[in-house]
């Protein structure tokens, strides 16, 4: 039974896969090599609960109990030694996973699973190095990011793990109220990515193409397609709407779509602008410094109403 977390790297997504385990009474041991990153990734960690108790989604008087499941290490072997499963979320290198996780296979105990949240990194490639007895429980775990919010985590499930310990993880999910998608083949961006991607590639096509403005692409988006992608897939609106339509529809609008296979020209440009989105004041739209904060706000409150939203539909 799996019951002590660890979570390797306190940036964007290891803060949030920590606090969310933490939020359903996990033991969480949170390590990184920075230790002034710990301590603001627990100062973030106090502030994503506590818009989260104003939404009403948690008690105010539970965020001091979460807070207390989630130790900070700056030692590896210290964060691990006695951990059931232990997740990475390190930059993307890998060669930099694949020292980490010999490192884990040696200190962790051998019950341990180890998982990274990578969607660009192919399993066999970051295993390459531990035993092969380690090899039968090693998975890829994806989140999205907010990882706290986002109710979906994409396994793998390759070949290398039997049935009984990928069920042993799964069960692990559903306990924090997580949707998993089990991936069957080593693909570069899995499931949920290679979607958004598609998506992607058309919505900047439009906009390259002058065919409306961004602000209108991104509402023909919201309460468009993606009003039903809320609550109904793609595979239930096709068979609510028929196959045949879809297939006629297809036939028509594929060949004069987007085909490009790398990233869009005038997505291209805007990075080498340095027009990044809101992280450097402007992308596709204009950000004031004033006005980021309430907009990341706004943001995760939106997020908050969905998440609420979806748990009616599971």
């Amino acid at each position: 039974m799996i019951t002590k977390i660890g979570v390797l790297g306190a940036g964007t997504m290891g803060h949030g896969i920590a606090e969310a385990f933490a939020m359903y009474g996990y033991d969480v041991n949170l390590y990184d090599i920075d230790a002034a990153r710990l301590k603001n990734a627990l100062a973030e960690i106090r502030d994503e609960l506590e818009l989260l108790a104003e939404e009403n989604y948690i008690p105010l008087d539970s965020i001091p109990k979460i807070i207390d499941k989630i130790k900070l290490h700056t030692d590896l072997q210290q964060a691990v030694t006695d951990r059931d499963y232990v997740i990475e979320a390190v930059p993307e290198v890998l060669e930099l996973k694949q020292r980490l996780f010999q490192k884990l296979d040696e200190y962790c105990p051998e019950h341990t699973v180890l998982a990274s949240n990578t969607s660009s990194l192919k399993l066999s490639d970051m295993m390459a190095l531990v035993s092969e007895r380690r090899k039968q429980r090693m998975i890829v775990n994806h989140w999205y990011n907010p990882a706290h919010l986002m109710p979906i985590v994409e396994m793998s499930f390759f070949g290398n793990m039997p049935q009984s310990i990928y069920k042993e993880v799964e069960k692990l999910y559903a306990s924090i109220k997580k949707q998993t998608v089990k991936v069957l083949k080593d693909v570069p961006g899995l499931v949920a990515n290679r979607i958004q991607q598609g998506v992607a590639r058309e919505v900047f096509s439009i906009i390259e193409q002058g065919i409306a403005a961004p602000e209108d692409v991104d509402k023909a988006l919201k309460f468009g397609p993606a009003f039903r992608y809320a609550t109904t897939g793609q595979l239930e609106i096709a068979d609510f709407g028929g196959l045949d339509i879809w297939c006629i529809v297809g036939d028509n609008l594929l060949k004069v779509m987007d085909n490009s296979q790398k990233a869009n020209r005038l997505l291209r440009e805007k990075v080498k602008e340095g027009k990044l989105g809101i992280k450097s004041g402007e992308g596709f739209y204009k950000y004031s410094s004033e006005e980021v904060p309430k907009i990341r706000k706004k943001f995760m409150k939106k997020l908050i109403h969905q998440l609420k939203a979806s748990e009616y539909y599971v």
